[in-house]
């Protein structure tokens, strides 16, 4: 195993409710969770697992902040600067007739960016492999992992711990980081 691989114990649940109990339990013990796979999302997991909030939010009202000024920028540019043309007699930076198309730039420079940020945060890539610790993850199962290379954490308690809840199967094996 090299020094990049984690040696990780997985355990493979069935039952939504006996796979939060063990990771109420594996918290209750201070055994570190390396993750928890789930078909779903999970009300109450973050939380159980001491997840921190997410910072997309911010990085939307950002992006959109700056689309806003920046179509608010283009058009005052465009109509009253580079081309001026009078239009029905408006004045040439009538903010009124900029508001539909601000919006839109608005709305697409955060969701765009959102997307990004999401994807750049989670390395997902073009041509990632998946490294999946159960084929069925993504249908029924949900999976805890368990870092278990660690000399401080008792396998054995750990073994216990899952089949204390129902566990259906576990696995060790390494992942790289």
């Amino acid at each position: 195993m090299s020094d990049l691989e984690k040696s990780l114990l997985f355990g493979v649940f069935h039952d939504e409710e006996q796979m939060m109990s063990a990771t109420k339990e594996f918290k209750d013990r201070n055994i570190p969770i390396y993750d928890v796979y789930t078909p779903f999302p999970v009300h109450g997991l973050d939380d159980l697992m001491g997840i921190k909030r997410s910072r997309l939010p911010i990085v939307c009202f950002v992006a959109g902040g700056v689309g806003l000024i920046i179509a608010i920028y283009f058009q005052l540019w465009t109509s009253a600067h580079s081309w001026p043309l009078n239009v029905g007699g408006k004045p040439f930076n009538s903010f009124v007739a900029f508001i539909p198309v601000a919006f839109e730039i608005t709305v697409l420079m955060g969701a765009l960016t959102t997307v990004a940020a999401f994807f750049i945060a989670c390395r997902y890539y073009p041509g990632k492999k998946t490294d999946q610790p159960h084929v069925r993850v993504t249908s029924d199962s949900f999976v805890i992992a368990i870092e278990c290379g660690n000399a401080a954490i008792n396998t054995h308690l750990v073994r216990n711990v899952f089949r204390k809840y129902g566990v259906k199967e576990i696995s060790k094996r390494g992942v790289v980081q």
